[in-house]
């Protein structure tokens, strides 16, 4: 498979994310050789996830005594990505079942997309610490974002 045959675990189409997150990477973020690390990647598109579960006023969407958890998180690194610069994380929602959604995410800089990725986020009881059905208002505003 060729470089551009290549299949990619989300959208690398910069329009089909509904929010947007920029973070500024910091030197910090960069590995031996110079580029972003790969874990870094995956702190970036936590930010990018934290922006849209979260109200203004630091709460979270999730409800009184319900967290987030994820269930499962894919991620492509696709072009390596170098200090200095801000990243753009693109997030939208692809799916929402009974008690857990999918998330897209992407990461550009400029028109570039240097990595796709899905994460199942599954809401969680804080007290069983079993899932738990989504709420009506929970799926109310996760359909806005798909």
């Amino acid at each position: 498979m060729t470089k551009t045959e290549r299949s990619t675990v989300c959208d690398t189409t910069r329009d089909r994310y509904k929010h947007w997150t920029n973070v500024t990477l910091r030197y910090g973020d960069t590995d031996r050789q110079g580029h972003i690390n790969n874990a870094a990647y995956c702190t970036l598109l936590e930010s990018g996830r934290v922006d849209f579960l979260f109200n203004e006023d630091g709460t979270h969407i999730a409800g009184d005594s319900r967290s987030f958890v994820i269930a499962k998180l894919t991620v492509d690194y696709l072009v390596e990505m170098n200090f200095p610069g801000t990243a753009e994380v693109g997030s939208r929602i692809l799916s929402i079942g009974r008690s857990s959604f999918t998330v897209g995410q992407a990461i550009f800089m400029a028109e570039s997309c240097f990595s796709s990725a899905q994460s199942i986020i599954v809401l969680m009881d804080d007290t069983t610490h079993k899932s738990t059905e989504l709420t009506p208002a929970l799926i109310s505003r996760l359909q806005q974002l798909m």
